[in-house]
């Protein structure tokens, strides 16, 4: 099995065909192209094929497609790329309704999701976009950060912005305290000890 394979056949599962918030000519549409264009200037990171995730998967359900039972079809085209990766358990599917992502405290299927990352259950989220999740850049990166402090660490894979949390380039976006809550431990101020920091947990949880 080729790891590109995955993350290619990943990319090819279609986005349910709901009206889009942002035109292809705005400024988060501009953004997210320059973001893709800087992932092929570099070594590019995605979750790795060989390492034994328990993954939630997340869907924004809102039927407009030619598919009479899209849901089921969405969730197939998950399941067949998943089990390309023989370490992987899918754990489950977490599901809200909605044109628009609402808060995220909103969102039973996602709150159901963080309640099971944060108790062990799953420790990677792969969803379809960010605006499946929230509107808000705030929101999504505290989020992240909370996740990353994790023990083990838990990742998000957002597929149409082919973005990894727990990339290596975006680990300095972790690192900020004023965002922790009392206790909570940020990832080292140095890339190589910050990777060291995140391969210890994951082989101490296996």
């Amino acid at each position: 099995m080729n790891e590109l394979d995955v993350f290619n056949k990943l990319n090819e599962i279609a986005a349910p065909q709901f009206s889009l918030i942002f035109g292809d000519d705005s400024e988060q549409a501009i953004q997210i192209a320059e973001h893709k264009a800087w992932l092929q200037s570099i070594r590019h990171e995605h979750p790795n094929t060989a390492f034994p995730y328990k993954i939630g998967v997340y869907i924004r359900y809102f039927n407009q497609t030619k598919y009479e039972n899209y849901l089921s079809y969405h969730k197939k085209q998950f399941e067949d790329t998943i089990a390309m990766c023989p370490r992987w358990t899918l754990v489950d599917f977490y599901v809200d309704e909605g044109q628009i992502a609402p808060n995220m405290e909103n969102a039973p299927g996602w709150s159901r999701l963080i309640d099971d990352a944060m108790n062990g259950k799953v420790d990677l989220i792969i969803t379809q976009k960010v605006s499946n999740v929230t509107r808000s850049t705030f929101d999504i990166t505290l989020l992240s950060r909370l996740l990353a402090a994790q023990n083990p660490p838990i990742g998000i894979y957002f597929i149409s912005e082919d973005i990894y949390t727990l990339a290596s380039y975006y680990q300095s976006d972790l690192r900020d305290t004023q965002m922790f809550p009392d206790g909570w431990t940020p990832l080292p101020d140095n890339d190589e000890e910050a990777r060291k920091y995140i391969a210890e947990r994951r082989c101490l949880s296996d």
